[in-house]
């Protein structure tokens, strides 16, 4: 018997290949290409919907949701000019159809401005809370991510020779779906080499130079440490020499695996697990520039960029992020657009608020290679070192609550 494609890529274990969805966001739509999609969830652990209250929600009466509008705004403009009979996830089973969305968001056009009488209304008149459990667990883990900033130029010169490069020329992206519809969502990232399909250049032969003839620099750096955590982050602002700033935003990746060199300096002794954090990852690889390379070098993974128009950065549903109101999650669970509500507390780089509680209207807006399950999430902060001081040390416990549009019943 003649094997089909879904049942080769099961036998044979190629990690270097099968590209998912990312996220760094951000990960997909066919406007905004994304990391590595999480994986499908294991068939016995279950997710349940379970509705609640409003008033059941925790800190409900504390938000000021209209610092949420910006958000909630954005959804709703992507929102309605979907068509109404579309699902309105194509990877989770929540949420309907479009159509069950478009009178909330109508709706919410119409609601006056500072008004935060009206938006709490709006919200309870359209909206359904579910508490959400996942193999019968109702915590999970929430981290916390930001825009990354760095100086750059357009012009290489002896200060700024560290490339930020678009995608190459030769990169080839295959979705195993055009060829079977069992492997809906995967895909290979490689490139063609005298008829042969290979993965993609990793992280060190990309340094050495591997793409120069593919791919012309968009931006050059001045910190080679900046750099790769504008890669982890996958968006940031670029200042240049004239004080001006532009944007960019992931563009696409050589398909390789992601590698955690915080766990590398840990477990290596580098950096103690009390002290690990994104501030003392990047302090290390600034005093120790000859091993930083060399370690810098092991996450294989590469990310190419775009530069972006306006607000930013772009989510994995193609809007605009807003701080402090955005979260990443994986859609294989969340729809992406869809309201919720978050219970969890502030991490230990916010000060007086450090581990106080954080209970918020939130938007899926984003998704991210690390965030798997159904109670699973990544805070964005925004952008600047406030920021970064308080997604570097997000690592809470938490959870979160669904809503729903009333016409749509749990789990259809």
């Amino acid at each position: 018997m003649t094997p089909t494609l879904s049942n080769l890529v099961r036998k044979f274990t190629l990690p270097s290949l099968v590209a998912g969805g990312l996220a760094l966001s951000a990960c997909s739509t066919p406007s905004e290409p994304q990391p590595d999609k999480p994986s499908a969830p294991e068939p016995e652990q279950k997710v349940v919907l379970e509705e609640i209250a409003f008033n059941a929600l925790p800190g409900f009466a504390h938000d000021s949701l209209l610092t949420a509008a910006p958000a909630l705004t954005r959804s709703c403009e992507r929102i309605l000019k979907r068509p109404a009979d579309a699902a309105f996830s194509s990877r989770s089973p929540y949420g309907g159809q479009v159509a069950d969305w478009h009178p909330a968001c109508e709706s919410f056009k119409t609601l006056p401005e500072n008004d935060e009488t009206a938006l709490r209304s709006w919200m309870v008149e359209h909206f359904t809370p579910y508490s959400v459990t996942y193999g019968g667990q109702t915590e999970g883990l929430f981290t916390g991510y930001f825009e990354a900033s760095l100086k750059g130029s357009y012009q290489k010169d002896s200060s700024y020779r560290y490339p930020l490069y678009p995608v190459p020329d030769d990169l080839v992206r295959v979705k195993l779906e055009d060829f079977d519809s069992d492997l809906k969502g995967k895909s290979f990232i490689g490139r063609f080499d005298q008829n042969r399909f290979k993965p993609y250049f990793d992280r060190k032969a990309i340094d050495e130079g591997a793409i120069q003839k593919t791919a012309k620099p968009i931006i050059w750096s001045n910190d080679p440490v900046d750099v790769f955590f504008l890669h982890i982050q996958g968006s940031g602002q670029v200042e240049l020499p004239d004080g001006s700033k532009t944007r960019v935003g992931f563009a696409g990746s050589n398909g390789l695996p992601f590698y955690a060199i915080g766990r590398a300096l840990i477990d290596e002794g580098w950096v103690s697990r009390e002290e690990a954090s994104m501030q003392s990852i990047r302090n290390w690889l600034r005093a120790n520039p000859d091993d930083a390379q060399m370690l810098m070098q092991r996450n294989k993974r590469f990310i190419f960029f775009r530069e972006i128009e306006g607000d930013g950065p772009i989510g994995a549903y193609s809007v605009p992020l807003t701080a402090e109101r955005s979260l990443a999650v994986d859609p294989s669970f969340i729809p992406l657009g869809a309201p919720l509500w978050l219970d969890t507390t502030f991490p230990a780089g916010a000060g007086e608020r450090a581990f106080s509680p954080l209970q918020r209207l939130m938007v899926a807006q984003d998704t991210g290679s690390a965030i798997k399950g159904a109670v699973r999430g990544d805070f964005y902060w925004g952008s600047g070192e406030a920021a970064l001081a308080l997604a570097g040390g997000m690592k809470q416990k938490g959870r979160y609550f669904l809503l729903l549009p009333k016409t749509v019943s749990a789990g259809q």
